[in-house]
């Protein structure tokens, strides 16, 4: 039987605005093991470079002014 996997702040945000992990990848050109880990492991921490990458994508994806803080405890 399958477990129900936990979603990270950042899967949460990306959940809440209807966003899918595969967009975020196309756009920050990160590896989709990269993007599923910031998405369902909350204690990765990713670098800063990928950091950018990933809040580049959400913000163009949505719109909204989204800061790190809100993502990862720095």
């Amino acid at each position: 039987m399958f477990g129900w996997k936990p979603r990270s702040k950042f899967g949460k945000f990306l959940d809440s605005n209807g966003i899918q992990q595969e967009r975020i990848r196309e756009i920050s050109k990160l590896n989709k093991d990269t993007v599923s880990k910031a998405c369902n492991d909350n204690d990765y921490m990713p670098s800063s470079k990928t950091i950018k990458a990933l809040l580049s994508a959400a913000r163009k994806l949505t719109g909204k002014n989204v800061k790190s803080d809100q993502f990862w405890d720095m």
